[in-house]
């Protein structure tokens, strides 16, 4: 599907913040389109960011990408051979804060001329994963997908009990920074509250394969990541 060009907004969050999204809308069509928030990397919502919320508006749906470090450094967008440069905005993160963020986000769709209100989803990479994961247990989201979403273990275990929609998974076999016991404990705490997932591991693949920016990007399991990821999505915010 055609899609407009991208563009910014100012939200404003609950704690007096001002928060910038980008967001891309599909050209043409009468009608509200389903809303998905793209949660950013550790990076920001950089090149890499902005190019997934254009693939979603080209699948048919309003994309936004709120800048998490606004409290920070609004329009931060980090270099992926200095992870250093990211540190001190991850620090800075706090639940109250993200909360506030998604919540800020999701307002923004819900009130949005052009969204259906009723079909909106997220997705997250990296850090973004965690805060997808976060999203599902504070808005009523009709699915999330979290990749490679470190973080979830311990601090946010408990909210899977208070997930709203389904749940997609994606990890990398060979992610220096997941271990497989913390895979293990975000599908036992969602099988144990009885959630919809569904998880996914791509054995050959690094933290950060899905992004083509980084040098742990993996063609293959990119590509067949973004083939689950469009299907996830066409069941559940199916009208």
């Amino acid at each position: 599907m055609a899609v407009g060009e991208g563009s910014y907004v100012d939200l404003r969050v609950s704690d007096g913040t001002g928060m910038r999204a980008y967001v891309v809308r599909p050209d043409g069509g009468a009608g509200r389109h389903p809303g998905v928030i793209v949660f950013q990397e550790a990076y920001g919502v950089n090149a890499h960011i902005r190019n997934v919320t254009r693939r979603v508006a080209e699948e048919g749906y309003v994309g936004i990408a709120p800048e998490l470090f606004h409290r920070t450094m609004p329009g931060f967008e980090g270099d992926y051979t200095d992870f250093n440069t990211t540190r001190p905005h991850l620090a800075a993160l706090t639940p109250e804060g993200l909360e506030r963020d998604i919540r800020a986000a999701y307002d923004l769709l819900v009130g949005d001329a052009g969204t259906d209100q009723e079909r909106i989803a997220c997705i997250g990479f990296c850090v973004g994963g965690r805060v997808s994961f976060i999203a599902n247990s504070i808005v009523p989201v009709k699915a999330a997908v979290s990749s490679y979403g470190g973080g979830i273990v311990p601090a946010y275990l408990s909210r899977a009990a208070a997930l709203h929609g389904p749940m997609m998974f994606f990890w990398g076999g060979q992610d220096a920074h997941i271990g497989p016991d913390q895979i293990q404990a975000v599908t036992g705490a969602l099988r144990t509250a009885r959630k919809t997932y569904v998880n996914i591991e791509f054995s050959n693949a690094g933290h950060g394969f899905f992004c083509d920016a980084r040098a742990s990007y993996n063609a293959p399991a990119a590509r067949q990541a973004w083939s689950l990821v469009r299907s996830f999505f066409a069941v559940h915010l199916s009208s």
